[in-house]
């Protein structure tokens, strides 16, 4: 049985679990998700927490590979309801910002136009300096897959460091052309 998949979840007080058939659905003050459970998995509750527990025969490598998965998927539920989640993302480089119109992004990143991303449902986006850019929401994926997106318009450049790049992320840097001598050879 997976180490992650055995560990049972707690649910904060404000959260309710509903399991109906193959689905699970947590509510709480942020909103509501749901999420499918594969074949040879259940959710059972069990008092203030969740249990995630394979069916009887576990010797199914491919539901034990489940298990911890599915585990995490429900953990996450919980804590995206309860909690949210959020990305910082940094921009660096001369001339390099952005800026919220609306629910509109606005990147200058050194192309000759701007740059605008819209926010799908569900996120949150804000400007906290021209070089500091939080990604929030309940959907632990999709606060993931945006931040991703705002981060591949202009990805940190291995000579000079410039781009955007997560918050703590450590951008190593290459050394570059070495001069040569003065015979030039």
């Amino acid at each position: 049985m997976s180490r992650i998949g055995k560990m049972r979840i707690p649910i904060p007080a404000g959260v309710s679990v509903g399991l109906s058939g193959d689905e699970v659905r947590v509510a709480g003050p942020k909103g509501e998700l749901a999420s499918k459970i594969p074949a040879g998995i259940s959710v059972a509750m069990e008092g203030d927490c969740v249990r995630v527990v394979p069916d009887t025969d576990t010797t199914d490598p491919h539901v034990r590979a489940l298990h911890g998965m599915v585990r995490a998927v429900v953990s996450n539920l919980v804590t995206g309801v309860s909690t949210g989640f959020r990305k910082v993302l940094e921009i660096v480089g001369t001339g390099y910002r952005a800026q919220m119109e609306g629910k509109k992004l606005i990147l200058h990143l050194g192309f000759s136009k701007p740059v605008e991303y819209v926010a799908p449902d569900g996120i949150q986006i804000s400007v906290e300096s021209p070089t500091r850019i939080v990604v929030g929401g309940i959907d632990k994926v999709l606060v993931g897959q945006v931040a991703a997106d705002i981060r591949a318009f202009r990805g940190p450049e291995p000579y000079k460091g410039k781009g955007i790049r997560y918050e703590g992320e450590y951008v190593r840097k290459k050394a570059g052309k070495a001069a040569v001598g003065a015979a030039g050879g």
